[in-house]
């Protein structure tokens, strides 16, 4: 009810000042052809030339003074229309400082406990793998490997291990490392999506009127590709907890062999 009243109001105004801009019009044309009846006059009929030009000036004052101020308080209306009805200065200067408010109260805070660092590690090998790991930067995965393999080691030589178990330990050490690198490829992408909130913060802190439908559309972009992080990072999970279970089906299926061929060795042993 109340948008229709401000769009009555506005159609209200708005043909008020067409119909003052209507007759400032018509004014101003008859004034212009009464200055050219003027000049159209004998050199003798310029003796009363002040006296006409009294009589314009009268005219500009009256038919065409009163639509001016008309336009004018009708211009006025308008803006105490926007500013008191519409968009509320004094509420929209407060939803500002709101906004300033939780930047200067906040934001150094969440920074901090985004930011925090939580290096464990004691002996210079592991020391490595975690500033690695902590880098936040796509740049550091061929670091990753390299000190992957010095920590954890790596897939022993042929001859040395049984097939099946060299292929378990690479299969293994492959997830690992990929997932620990998905983990620093998501707290880069993190901190760009931090960045982009941080932005729109200050947007909204010194937005106008008719500026919430594309900060709203900013906010809907970067909730999508905050979902899309998410949802890269669930994926890196879920092949996680597979390779967990292929692992575990793997060692089910070497233990049935083992006691198979242990059955069968006990059979041969006592069909001797």
């Amino acid at each position: 009810m109340n948008c229709e009243l401000q769009t009555n109001a506005l159609s209200t105004s708005s043909n008020s000042s067409l119909a003052a801009r209507h007759r400032m019009r018509k004014a101003m044309i008859a004034s212009a052809l009464a200055v050219g009846a003027v000049l159209a006059m004998p050199a003798a009929g310029h003796a009363g030339i002040f006296g006409v030009f009294d009589a314009i000036f009268g005219l500009i004052k009256g038919p065409i003074g009163e639509p001016l101020n008309e336009i004018n308080t009708i211009s006025q209306q308008t803006q105490n229309l926007y500013q008191q009805a519409m968009w509320p200065l004094a509420q929209l200067n407060q939803a500002r400082g709101f906004v300033s408010n939780s930047i200067t109260s906040y934001r150094g805070y969440m920074t901090s406990v985004f930011f925090q660092p939580f290096n464990s590690a004691t002996l210079p090998g592991p020391q490595q793998l975690e500033n690695v790991l902590h880098s936040r930067n796509a740049a550091d995965l061929g670091s990753l490997t390299s000190s992957f393999h010095t920590n954890y080691g790596v897939v022993p030589i042929a001859n040395t291990a049984l097939p099946q178990d060299r292929v378990m330990m690479d299969i293994d050490d492959a997830l690992g490392e990929e997932n620990l690198k998905a983990t620093i490829v998501s707290d880069q992408a993190q901190d760009s999506i931090l960045q982009t909130a941080d932005a729109m913060e200050n947007q909204a802190a010194v937005s106008v009127p008719g500026s919430t439908p594309f900060l709203t559309a900013q906010a809907q972009v970067a909730n999508l590709r905050s979902q899309a992080y998410m949802q890269k990072m669930l994926a890196a999970e879920l092949r996680q907890e597979a390779g967990l279970l292929a692992h575990g089906n793997t060692l089910m299926k070497r233990r049935t062999q083992i006691t198979g061929s242990i059955g069968n060795s006990i059979a041969t042993a006592l069909s001797r």
